[in-house]
């Protein structure tokens, strides 16, 4: 197992390294220049404006000097300075990722607790209404677009029935809780302002019901079809022989054997929501980094594109890793080598 993470851990920086290449490549051969963005329409034909802004960004070097000088910043831990904000590019990551990580975490808890809890009806109830119900659900909630899904909840939910609360964290005559983890929610109970958690938590439901729909049917689907198969197995059917009962049947032997391939779907789902959050952030008004990756690609902002590429890629690696570890821990067949 050590020999395992250490190969993984040691092939990050690979991985990486081919992720900056690529988005590097491509965001620096679009046919559209962001010099509109820095300097502004009105200057865009001062010369020495244009000049000026050139060498200061770097823009005026060719590609190829523009991409040793940025991965050899990157090897400093310098992800550049956004054009846009003219912050740090790791500062504006680092301010807005406790608002994509509390959106990606309240729609990773609604995904599994409710696909788990449907799967495993369609599973029992095979073939019955309640099965047909409970695909049709799975299926609505991997078809329908995230930004369409958005829409309508907030037309429903907000606009027609007023039950929820709109877009944004918090209601806007709050002010946000004295910062500790940056999750309002968390912040909020440590500092004991129970009506400011309450509705933090009201404002996290529409987004993270609507961002979470989209691995809801995958993990549902996946563990009716796991539950299916493993009731079927001769360790099942032995300790249905043994005489417990049903539940115990279930919830002790087969349950534990269907969720394990489930592991891998809920660990590379986590990274694909932060990734997928790009469009449930700007629905809801959400600041985190989904919002920040529509206004870099809005605006050209070269260092931005580059640095929240960078972070879903290596959200995407470490959550692999960890779904693998996880795996072989659940499964004791499993043998990493």
């Amino acid at each position: 197992m050590t020999r395992f993470v250490m190969r993984r851990l040691l092939l990050m920086p690979v991985l990486l390294l081919g992720i900056v290449t690529l988005t590097f490549v491509v965001s620096r051969t679009v046919p559209a220049d962001p010099l509109a963005s820095i300097v502004g329409e009105r200057q865009l034909h001062n010369e020495q404006v244009v000049a000026a802004a050139k060498a200061r960004w770097g823009l005026d070097k060719s590609l190829p000097e523009q991409y040793v000088i940025y991965v050899t910043n990157l090897l400093r831990g310098d992800l550049g300075t956004s054009f846009r904000t003219k912050s740090p590019v790791a500062d504006d990551l680092l301010r807005r990722l406790p608002a994509t990580l509390e959106l990606t975490l309240a729609a990773m808890l609604f995904a599994v607790s409710v696909g788990v809890v449907l799967g495993m009806v369609a599973a029992l109830k095979r073939d019955s209404w309640v099965d047909h119900v409970a695909r049709l659900v799975a299926l609505i909630g991997s078809s329908i677009p995230v930004f369409w899904a958005g829409l309508i909840a907030l037309f429903i939910f907000y606009g027609k029935l007023g039950i929820l609360p709109g877009p944004g964290r918090l209601d806007p005559q709050r002010n946000p809780p004295p910062e500790l983890t940056g999750l309002y929610t968390i912040d909020a109970l440590v500092a004991l302002d129970f009506p400011l958690f309450w509705d933090a938590l009201r404002h996290l439901v529409l987004p993270g019901v609507v961002l979470g729909w989209l691995v809801l049917g995958i993990i549902s689907r996946l563990v009716r079809a796991s539950l299916i198969e493993v009731l079927s197995q001769d360790y099942v059917r032995t300790a249905r022989a043994k005489g417990l009962t049903e539940t115990r049947v279930i919830v002790t032997h087969a349950l534990r054997g269907a969720l394990i391939p489930v592991l891998t779907i809920i660990g590379l789902s986590f990274a694909s929501l932060i990734a997928g959050a790009v469009l449930t952030e700007s629905i809801f008004a959400w600041p985190g980094i989904g919002s920040y990756a529509v206004e870099a690609a809005r605006t050209l902002d070269f260092p931005a594109i580059m640095g929240v590429s960078i972070f879903v890629g290596a959200a995407y690696i470490v959550t692999n890793l960890v779904t693998d570890v996880a795996y072989a821990l659940v499964d004791p067949r499993v043998r990493l080598s």
